[in-house]
């Protein structure tokens, strides 16, 4: 990736924003996993939100970092949409989906960077 992760997490939490994704947490998982560095979690209310929220995301890494997801999941049923990016994996649930799998307590060792 050329740009600064930091950055493209950033970019990524704005694109959820956007769309008024719920509850955007950043956890930076670099010393913890060798599976990614960046970890973005928010929350979107129904099917067509949560697609509307992967989509902006999408939409503006394309556009400001000319990156594509590696891979993408959970997009047509979108109760859990899964990008990841490589250095960067972006989940976006719906509220029940997401305390059930709890992911910022199975990360609770990485770091979190507040987003405002």
């Amino acid at each position: 990736m050329s740009m600064d992760n930091k950055k493209l997490v950033l970019i990524a939490a704005k694109a959820c924003d956007e769309k008024k994704a719920r509850d955007i947490k950043l956890i930076n998982i670099d010393k913890v996993s060798y599976i990614s560095e960046w970890i973005l979690i928010a929350e979107g209310l129904s099917d067509v939100q949560v697609r509307s929220i992967s989509n902006s995301v999408e939409g503006e890494l394309r556009q400001k970092a000319n990156i594509q997801p590696i891979r993408k999941e959970g997009i047509n049923e979108a109760k859990w949409a899964l990008l990841d990016y490589g250095d960067l994996i972006v989940n976006i649930f719906q509220p029940e989906i997401r305390k059930f799998y709890d992911l910022e307590s199975f990360w609770g060792n990485g770091e979190n960077l507040n987003f405002p």
